[in-house]
């Protein structure tokens, strides 16, 4: 028996545009901070608002773009999210002020929210279900891609062209993002026997999030804590115990074992359950952080990047299966929306706290007591979901017959 296509012209594009979409998110996060503190005379505190103000507004966009993804269609909310994220690219020369860089900012995130919820449900619904893990993967590995290429390329430009080309590319990238969307052509809804009493539509706070999806999306919100420590402060690191150029090569390691493995790790969550791949995820991850806190050579620091990658970044899609396996066919956009709101959530929390805790204790303590924290995580995932893996394995395997 033949297994239905995966790489399809939609699913391509589709994957192309989310590509480019983290390529300038993670791009502006490395290279605004450094922007506002020489060129805006901002502070420490400021520059780290600049990212703190662009989550929150995609947090807060998120449910909504759900709702309206619901009512009005995805494709339509995925052309507005591109254009803002645009308009607003287009916009990075103007600000002269640091009032008016974090309206800027707040008005980007709204964008990039909507963007990746639309995305995220899009992928969903092309993704054929006895493939969802294999193809999820692939998708989470543009964004893993989109981390490393992004500060990598943002950075080189920044001090080698100025700020003025790295607006210019970034804005490029933002234009491309749209070519990309204008390609997909989304499959038609299947026409379905009317209900004789249709279910009434939930307002309010819970007509925002996805109710099913909440449990595993704070067990992505967990993890999230620890992954802000790695993204924010591993340079800084690096720097301080003497392996500056080894840095350079932290997130290249992560994505290049991410792409070795992303062609077995999807399939094996298909076949056997998330079970299979979640928990030696969890491990890899505890023992890339535990070889991060004690690294004194740039082997063992990029022997390190390798099982995060490996860990986190296995694990980050394959959490992101499971809160769309487990929302109904028409609530995995607001599915997609209520996970990677809450997982932000966590990603920024982490990001405030252990900025704080690292004054105090250092890098190196950091990474070490944080090594306990990803193994508590083994047991949130096991009370969370891990325990009914093999309750949504049947339901998929059910629902795979159904179709």
């Amino acid at each position: 028996m033949n297994k239905p296509r995966l790489w399809t012209k939609n699913f391509i594009g589709i994957s192309i545009a989310n590509f480019l979409v983290f390529i300038t998110f993670y791009y502006l996060l490395v290279t605004l901070p450094i922007y506002a503190l020489q060129d805006l005379n901002g502070n420490a505190v400021e520059a780290g608002l600049i990212t703190t103000t662009f989550l929150i507004a995609a947090i807060f966009s998120r449910p909504f773009a759900g709702k309206w993804i619901e009512k009005v269609g995805k494709f339509p909310i995925l052309m507005s999210a591109l254009l803002i994220l645009c308009l607003a690219s287009a916009l990075y020369f103007l600000p002269h002020s640091m009032t008016a860089m974090l309206i800027l900012r707040f008005c980007h995130g709204i964008g990039f929210g909507m963007a990746t919820t639309a995305i995220g449900a899009i992928v969903a619904d092309l993704i054929p279900e006895s493939r969802k893990g294999e193809g999820m993967g692939y998708y989470g590995l543009t964004i893993n891609l989109g981390m490393v290429i992004g500060p990598f390329l943002g950075l080189t430009i920044m001090q080698q062209l100025g700020t003025n080309v790295m607006f210019t590319i970034n804005a490029i990238c933002a234009v491309l993002a749209i070519l990309a969307g204008l390609f997909i052509r989304l499959p038609k809804n299947k026409k379905t026997p009317k209900m004789s009493v249709e279910p009434k539509p939930s307002g309010g706070i819970k007509g925002l999030f996805e109710i099913s999806a909440i449990p595993i999306s704070l067990v992505a919100a967990f993890f999230g804590l620890v992954y802000s420590s790695i993204i924010s402060f591993v340079s800084i690191y690096a720097k301080e115990i003497g392996l500056v150029e080894a840095a350079s090569y932290f997130f290249i390691v992560y994505a290049v074992v991410l792409l070795l493995s992303r062609p077995f790790t999807g399939k094996w969550f298909d076949q056997y359950g998330a079970n299979v791949i979640i928990y030696p995820s969890i491990l890899c991850f505890a023992i890339g952080t535990y070889l991060l806190s004690v690294s004194s050579s740039a082997p063992m620091f990029l022997l390190s990047a390798a099982l995060i990658g490996l860990g986190w970044g296995t694990a980050f899609p394959s959490l992101q299966t499971i809160a769309i396996q487990l929302a109904p066919p028409k609530k995995r956009a607001l599915a997609t929306a209520t996970y990677l709101s809450i997982f932000d959530f966590g990603f920024g929390v982490g990001s405030l706290i252990f900025g704080m805790v690292v004054t105090g204790i250092g890098h190196s303590a950091l990474y070490f007591y944080s090594t306990f924290l990803v193994l508590i995580g083994l047991g949130v995932y096991y009370f969370l979901h891990g325990k009914k893996d093999l309750r949504l394995k049947n339901k998929v395997q059910q629902d795979q017959v159904a179709s």
